[in-house]
């Protein structure tokens, strides 16, 4: 895996980045702010993503902010310019779906993924802007889907990763009826200044647990497990190597204003004084595939392909997850050629050891 691929598997597009929540983990820095994406913007990002669309299916994710807050109306707009061979997905908080909501996403055939960390007592952070809990708006919106009959997707912060978390998690998602799980333990990124250092034995426990409450009901998928247990098995048959794509998928991120930003939707909003605004061009002036094209001359990103080649130097776990995140570089140290971050050790490198020990358990109980 080496340098940027010049053809993304999906693009995400920021509608506004207004969100009606404010969870105190939250990394956006201008989620009070209204900044609606012209449709001007949507239609310049059809026409560039048209001919990756030809040649199968091609995604293009609705993030925020929060999605919905553009407006139903609206986001139909945005999605307008869209071809065959799109498919559409939204991250969405839930807070605000309701009967016309599902039927929009039926219409158009979207993807939906929620935000929610687990029952109520673990949803403390997802606040609105007084400050209230906002579980059972989410609530609602999730009775909502299913009332519709819509299969949706759920992501989880966890902000304490340790044993006894993770079994309570899985039993509420699958009680919850997702399809997918997905889990992020907090990460230190953008607005959100909060350390998330924590003991590496409880980490691994966490993650060991994980395993085990999914094998004993394995109804959802469960994202970082498959994808290690997928790892593990390509170790043991010799086609690790052939896991990672041959380049690094560029991820574009379309801000609002037509910006684009590559690798990491987190960075988009932020400026530096070294780095500028970290995007590598505007598609209201350059189209989609020349950005693409031209990705490794943008400053920033050439000190993060040298830092993805530290990785691969020093990191006995660089083949299962092709070096630190961009994003996680930068917030945690300030720079992009640095190496091992924290959100590596929690969600790569305790995930992978939290798998391989509750193999090793299972082994030994089985004998």
């Amino acid at each position: 895996m080496r340098g940027i691929s010049p053809v993304p598997s999906y693009v995400v597009m920021q509608p506004t980045t207004l969100c009606n929540l404010a969870c105190d983990y939250c990394y956006l820095p201008f989620r009070r702010e209204n900044q609606k994406m012209p449709v001007a913007v949507a239609r310049a990002v059809a026409d560039g993503v048209a001919s990756f669309a030809e040649n199968g299916r091609f995604s293009v994710v609705w993030h925020g902010g929060e999605p919905l807050a553009a407006g139903l109306s609206y986001l139909g707009e945005l999605f307008a310019p869209f071809g065959p061979g799109v498919e559409h997905h939204v991250q969405t908080n839930a807070t605000l779906i309701d009967d016309a909501w599902c039927e929009f996403f039926t219409a158009h055939d979207v993807r939906v993924s929620v935000s929610v960390d687990g029952p109520r007592e673990r949803n403390g952070e997802r606040v609105d802007r007084g400050g209230k809990p906002a579980y059972d708006q989410i609530l609602k919106g999730v009775e909502a889907l299913r009332r519709h009959g819509i299969p949706f997707s759920t992501l989880c912060v966890v902000g304490d990763p340790r044993p006894g978390v993770a079994t309570e998690l899985y039993e509420y998602f699958l009680d919850l009826g997702c399809e997918v799980l997905g889990i992020n333990v907090e990460e230190l990124e953008g607005v959100n200044t909060r350390l998330n250092r924590h003991d590496p034995a409880a980490v691994s426990a966490f993650w060991a647990e994980l395993v085990a409450a999914w094998r004993r009901d394995p109804r959802i998928h469960l994202r970082e497990v498959e994808w290690s247990l997928r790892y593990a098995g390509a170790v043991l048959d010799g086609t690790a190597d052939e896991l990672l794509p041959r380049q690094l998928d560029p991820i574009p991120t379309i801000a609002y204003d037509g910006s684009v930003v590559l690798l990491s939707p987190e960075l988009a909003g932020f400026r530096d004084p070294r780095y500028g605004d970290f995007s590598s061009g505007n598609v209201l002036s350059t189209p989609l595939p020349e950005i693409l094209a031209g990705a490794a001359n943008t400053q920033w990103i050439g000190e993060f392909l040298r830092g993805i080649e530290a990785c691969r130097e020093t990191c006995p776990y660089f083949g299962f997850c092709g070096g630190a995140h961009a994003a996680n570089r930068y917030f945690e140290h300030g720079r992009f050629d640095v190496t091992e971050t924290d959100h590596c050790r929690n969600s790569k490198i305790r995930l992978l050891e939290g798998v391989l020990d509750h193999a090793r358990d299972h082994e030994a109980t089985a004998v």
